[in-house]
């Protein structure tokens, strides 16, 4: 693999599958012991609950699951 003039690399497609690098994924490159790894940007936690919203379903109301919880 090879950097061309602009500083790009082409990720192989088996990795970006594995790793769910999609179109628009951000990523960065952080320096470990002589190494550069480049990861996921982790997302804030408002965006994890953004995407978690509305998808899961009791089928109970808000003061059931409370009670539940409570239990």
């Amino acid at each position: 693999m090879k950097i061309s003039e602009r500083g790009q690399v082409t990720i192989p497609l088996a990795i970006r599958e594995r790793y769910g690098l999609l179109p628009d994924t951000e990523v960065e490159f952080v320096e470990r012991e002589n190494e550069l790894v480049l990861i996921k940007n982790p997302k804030t936690r408002r965006e994890r609950i953004r995407q978690l919203y509305g998808q899961i379903t009791t089928g109970k109301s808000t003061d059931e699951i409370m009670r539940l919880l409570r239990d």
